[in-house]
């Protein structure tokens, strides 16, 4: 779309994808710039703070709460040389248009680029929902004005988190554990996962049986000759099921009024039932319909893509978010079921195209979202443009993964507007009566369809892998009433009640959407923060809460149970939209919140109870650190209560000792004292394993303390343990950590007092200066004096020679420990750098790097999966973080002297420096509070 004669206009859009594809739809005199996210935050720590405030008491937050709740914005250090680019540019243009996104960010991003860039042209706002020429010159075509009301609505978000996470983390900081992070929807969303695993942990299972019974008819005409029912009643009395079982007990419902069939009974009631004549009772048969389901929204999205794809819902979003960018799906961040008329004739000539005209019903399917306060302005998610392109279509042009998303995406739009699946329904009940005069009734049901309508381009998948696809059919023969039948088999079959699943990402995010908990633009992120914080962690589909979510999530229910509530964050995100809407001001909000003003806004318990500020200062002596930090598991048989507590390096198990004793404490290092009333839980066991049997084998040294021998030279006995950094020998002041090539299950004793012979004195030097072998960090070495060189292998610490090792030491030093490996994958070019990436395997596993950045891939990435914008995202976090701060250097001791000490002056040597250590660690104690009262570095709240 050309510009006017003469006018130049500069067109803002967050990323660099999205402004390639935007500025092939724009002719000459458009200039598309990114400005790569968010400009602007509050800042992260107090290095962020500028000079000029950090005297101020609120400059900690970076919020002014006592002024209006004034926000303190800094340019982000990794877009400072961005901003100046784009300060430059709108100097040289007549025109600038915001194209940021159209939710909530997008309209904050817009409002912080002026407020950054203080433009001197008119300043325009452009919006729409997907990136094809039409929608583009649209948009140019029709701007407005930035809408603040959606930007007080994203700050007032923004600072509602930030408050909730620095007041409420310092408390978990003191009480569990340092480091740690509190966030208003992070700590919902752990609580739900924790309510699941302890629903799992009371859990007793209890079996029940029925019969499944073969039944055949004598003449069957077209339809099958034989099918299964099951028994479902006796003597008029239903048959119990899982569901009339108490899910603590594993005992049948007060009530419940069933017979509870175990196995003798099923199998001696199948034997009385054989070749007994069996009769149709009933036969009732409806007709089947299925309406087809809306259009995508985020949730749903993240849902479906996550049961038939496997995607995590950051893969989904990111995923999405190149297909928006690149103009093959419409904006995907969107809580409405919309589409556009545009859009539905679209889908129409498509399905008339693919289908036939009977697959499209007369009128165009409209459809409501059930989320609450739903932005029905907005489309749902489906493919861009005024005529759909097909899978096939767009195949080479896109990757598997984002191949595999789109078809999702055109499947499920397509099918909306499609017709009903019609079909039919049977359900039929049987009798036969045993030879012991028993009445028993069987069930069959079955389902046929006879036009599958929407059903031939989308099928919804279901959170439990065992339901029956929508389109399965059950085909049963034609039958009637008084028909008789005969038993081909009758078989008793037994069935044990189950937990309730765990949550998954997809079944997570319905659960929040449906509690009116978190929007469109939070759910991914919420999955990936629990996850980074070491609250949740995940086995295949599933997500385990850790015994630190346990810990925090019993804190904050015992004295916060307000910031958990439910109804409480729901409430929040209801107000949030009000202000959204105009209806409310964002400072009354916060007020409320905060200070506890009640003023008709805000949360009224808390208002009374004096806001967030007081909440969480007042009574915070009265929370009983040990006691949050101990979940009880139960009372074993010897009476001592069995507990997880969560220790400073993980949880362990612990009970108290006969008569009530309690243990002594354990040394430093070392997980457990030497009672053996303590016990590692291993890595990766899930709470609801810890079950009386699993404990009993942790303390019997399955996973703790297990006795190899005694040592021959000193009679102590030698004993594997399990420590912070892994299984370790030990014996008498003695310890060693077992080599890569040991484990603890196989370690015999003789290995043992080899790893504990260690530091191995191979010899002495010709200066004098004696030469060990030993291993560290980095793999076995030999050492003298300060020189250090690495072995090849682990056996020749017990086997080089001194003349060896001398050569070893005398060889030039080789540039780092060994030569540097080549890179597990090449993965193109940085498109915000524009500089080659690699991914290589580090000493904490595989990193992405561009040379000079570096970042540890996440949980649940793969070196094979990861994407360039993923990766490119993930080094514009760390430059945005800035580097690490150096930590002070320790004062230089003075140089040894050349000559050979003697034993004596070693002996002095050891008991000065022991004498040191004791004084700098009471010097360090003494001024330990006086550094706990600094302030630190907050955990950013992610919600």
């Amino acid at each position: 779309m050309p510009s006017n004669a003469g006018t130049t206009r500069l067109v803002i859009v967050e990323s660099p994808a999205k402004a390639k594809t935007i500025s092939g739809y724009l002719g000459p005199g458009y200039v598309v710039e990114a400005s790569f996210g968010h400009v602007r935050d509050l800042p992260r720590n107090a290095a962020d703070v500028p000079a000029k405030y950090k005297g101020e008491p609120w400059a900690r937050l970076g919020v002014d709460v006592d002024n209006g709740f004034h926000a303190l914005y800094v340019v982000s250090a990794d877009r400072k040389q961005q901003i100046s680019k784009l300060v430059k540019l709108a100097k040289e243009v007549d025109e600038i248009f915001l194209a940021t996104d159209e939710d909530r960010e997008g309209e904050a991003i817009a409002w912080h680029l002026v407020e950054t860039l203080k433009p001197k042209v008119p300043v325009k706002r452009m919006v729409f929902h997907e990136i094809t020429k039409p929608a583009i010159q649209a948009a140019v075509a029709n701007p407005r004005e930035i809408d603040r009301d959606l930007v007080d609505a994203q700050e007032a978000r923004r600072i509602l988190d930030r408050l909730y996470g620095y007041e409420v983390s310092p408390v978990l900081w003191k009480k569990v554990m340092p480091k740690l992070s509190a966030g208003r929807v992070q700590s919902v969303a752990t609580r739900i996962v924790v309510e699941r695993e302890r629903q799992r942990m009371a859990f007793r299972t209890a079996e029940y049986w029925d019969i499944l019974a073969t039944l055949a008819v004598a003449n069957a005409g077209e339809g099958p000759r034989a099918f299964n029912a099951t028994l479902i009643a006796l003597n008029g009395d239903r048959i119990a099921t899982g569901k009339d079982f108490e899910p603590t007990t594993g005992r049948v419902r007060a009530g419940a009024g069933v017979v509870h069939l175990d196995e003798g009974g099923a199998r001696g009631l199948a034997a009385r039932l054989e070749g007994r004549p069996f009769t149709v009772t009933r036969v009732e048969e409806k007709p089947y319909r299925r309406r087809p389901y809306a259009p995508f929204i985020t949730s749903t999205l993240q849902q479906e893509a996550a049961r038939k794809l496997r995607l995590s819902s950051q893969q989904t979003m990111r995923t999405a978010q190149r297909l928006y960018e690149n103009g093959y799906i419409t904006y995907m961040r969107t809580d409405s079921v919309n589409l556009s008329e545009t859009a539905i004739s679209a889908a129409r000539r498509q399905i008339v195209e693919l289908y036939g005209e009977r697959s499209v019903p007369p009128e165009p399917r409209r459809y409501t979202g059930k989320v609450k306060n739903a932005q029905e302005a907005h489309e749902a998610i489906r493919p861009a443009g005024d005529n759909f392109r097909t899978p096939g279509e767009v195949a080479k042009e896109l990757s598997a993964e984002e191949f595999k998303l789109y078809e999702l995406i055109w499947r499920r739009t397509i099918a909306s507007q499609m017709t009903d699946a019609v079909g039919s329904s049977v359900s039929v009940r049987i009798r036969a009566v045993s030879t012991s005069q028993e009445e028993a009734d069987f069930g069959a049901t079955g389902k046929t369809i006879t036009d599958p309508g929407f059903l031939r381009a989308y099928v919804e998948s279901s959170d439990d892998e065992n339901a029956e696809a929508e389109d399965a059919e059950r085909r049963l023969p034609n039958l009637v009433k008084d028909q008789p039948l005969t038993a081909d088999q009758l078989a008793a079959q037994g069935h044990h009640t189950q937990p309730p699943s765990r949550y998954t990402e997809a079944s997570l995010v319905k659960a929040l959407e449906e509690l009116g908990i978190g929007r469109p633009s939070t759910y991914a992120s919420i999955m990936q923060t629990i996850q980074d914080r070491g609250y949740v962690t995940k086995r295949g589909q599933a997500m385990i809460p850790t015994f630190l979510a346990f810990a925090v999530i019993g804190l904050m229910e015992r004295h916060y149970p307000r910031l958990i509530d439910y109804d409480f964050t729901a409430s929040m995100e209801n107000e949030l939209d009000e202000i959204a809407g105009g209806d409310h001001a964002a400072v009354d909000f916060l007020t409320a919140f905060y200070f506890g003003s009640s003023n008709g806004a805000g949360d009224q318990d808390i208002a009374r109870s004096g806001g967030l500020k007081k909440l969480v200062t007042e009574n915070l002596s009265d929370i009983d650190a040990r006691s949050v930090n101990s979940i009880p598991l139960f009372t074993d048989d010897d009476g001592r209560e069995v507990v997880v507590r969560v220790g400073r390096y993980g949880p362990y198990l612990q009970r108290e000792l006969p008569g009530g004793e309690q243990p002594a404490p354990a040394a430093e290092g070392e997980e457990g004292g030497a009672q053996g009333d303590r016990a590692p839980i291993p890595e990766g066991l899930a709470p609801d394993e810890l079950t009386p049997e699993k404990v009993h084998e942790l303390f019997l040294g399955g996973g703790g303390e297990r006795k190899l021998g005694d040592d021959p030279a000193t009679g102590e006995p030698i004993v594997l343990k399990s420590g912070r950094f892994g299984p370790y020998v030990s014996s008498g002041e003695r310890k060693s950590s077992l080599l890569r090539t040991q484990t603890p299950d196989s370690l015999t004793l003789e290995q043992a007092l080899k790893l504990l012979s260690l530091p191995r004195l191979i010899g002495v030097a010709p200066d004098g200066v004696e030469v060990f072998a030993n291993n560290g960090r980095y793999g076995p070495y030999v050492k003298r004096g300060e020189e250090f060189r690495s072995l090849e292998s682990e056996d020749q610490m017990f086997t080089v020679s001194l003349d060896e090792a001398l050569a070893l030491l005398a060889a030039p030093k080789t540039r780092g420990r060994r030569a540097a490996a080549p890179p597990l994958r090449e993965m193109g070019v940085d498109p915000a750098t524009e500089k080659p990436l690699v991914i290589k395997d580090g000493r904490f596993g595989p990193y992405v790097t561009d040379g000079e950045v570096n970042a540890s891939l996440r949980r649940g990435q793969t070196p094979e999966a990861l994407t360039i914008e993923e990766a490119s995202e993930m080094l514009a976090e760390k430059r945005a973080k800035g580097p690490a701060p150096r930590k002070k250097a320790a004062a230089k001791k003075a140089p040894a002297k050349k000559a050979a000490a003697t034993k004596k002056t070693a002996a002095a040597s050891k008991s000065t420096a022991a004498k040191k250590t004791t004084t700098a660690k009471a010097t360090a104690a003494k001024k330990a509070p006086a550094k706990k009262a600094a302030p630190r570095k907050a955990a950013t709240s992610t919600e």
